[in-house]
């Protein structure tokens, strides 16, 4: 029989507090798997490409929230190993399952029995001043700029395909995927896109002028964002990695060439997450 193998992710905390991290090995291994397990879920530096594991991984078991499976999908960039969250935190929007149904997730694991959903991921070119090449990173979320000052807004100037869309002075931006609609840009009053509808949504954050507002567009056009700051400099954060960039910086922002692999239950829809999360349905009021 080949060797089965997993790696399950979750943070010291959990590890250390309870019985279910232990557990959930324990029945991986009760089921052939030889099982790692990385519990410093530290986000990276900026631009830093972590090690990602080994290609005989058959799948990641993600124990946490979605902060937990955003470093978790760090672990899996450019390979074909999937993940499995998990939900030990609050929403958990990234995850398949909540942590009363662990057993169930180990049980389908262990048969194959799930189906893989592929998440679009967005390229990030990050241009410093004077720089010759530009630094990398991507986001499984959201890309966001916000101002470095809390007293001062920005001056945002975007444009999608090399054509001006708009200049407006907010506190910040959203450049979110459909997996990342849920997250910040949800909290700021940005739309929830359904995934796989190949868009991305662009959030102000706080926008002076009342008739700026979020907008949906394709996820092959490019989006060129520059800023103006008074305090000549401003925040970037991709997927909670994030660096204080001068004003000049420039980020360019399209639909990478690879994907994240998400583990999902046969039969279960985007649109049965949202009734559970976000509690549609549930007012009983007639």
């Amino acid at each position: 029989m080949a060797k089965r193998n997993a790696v399950v992710v979750t943070h010291t905390r959990l590890r250390q507090t309870g019985t279910v991290v232990a557990e959930a090995v324990s029945q991986l291994r009760v089921a052939g798997f030889e099982v790692a397990i990385i519990d410093n879920t530290e986000a990276p530096d900026f631009g830093v490409q972590p090690p990602c594991v080994s290609d005989d991984t058959e799948i990641v078991v993600v124990l946490g929230g979605d902060g937990t499976i955003l470093r978790a999908a760090e672990l899996v960039h450019c390979t074909q190993v999937p993940i499995l969250g998990v939900n030990m935190g609050h929403v958990g929007f990234l995850a398949e399952f909540e942590s009363f149904q662990i057993d169930e997730a180990i049980r389908r694991v262990s048969t194959h029995d799930y189906s893989i959903d592929e998440r679009m991921i967005a390229h990030v070119d990050v241009w410093l001043p004077g720089a010759t090449k530009p630094i990398e990173d991507w986001a499984l979320n959201d890309i966001t700029l916000e101002r470095a000052d809390r007293g001062k807004m920005v001056e945002l100037s975007i444009r999608v395909d090399d054509v001006e869309m708009n200049s407006f002075g907010a506190d910040g931006v959203i450049v979110s995927t459909p997996t990342g609609s849920t997250a910040y840009s949800l909290s700021v009053g940005g739309p929830i896109m359904v995934p796989h509808s190949n868009t991305v949504v662009i959030t102000p954050v706080a926008p002076h002028s009342l008739n700026v507002r979020p907008i949906v567009i394709r996820d092959d056009w490019e989006i060129t964002l520059d800023v103006e700051s008074r305090s000549h400099n401003f925040l970037v954060a991709i997927d909670g990695r994030s660096e204080t960039c001068k004003e000049t910086t420039q980020l360019t922002i399209r639909r990478a060439d690879y994907s994240v692999k998400v583990v999902k239950r046969f039969n279960h829809i985007f649109f049965d997450t949202l009734r559970s999360k976000m509690m549609w349905g549930a007012d009983g009021r007639r």
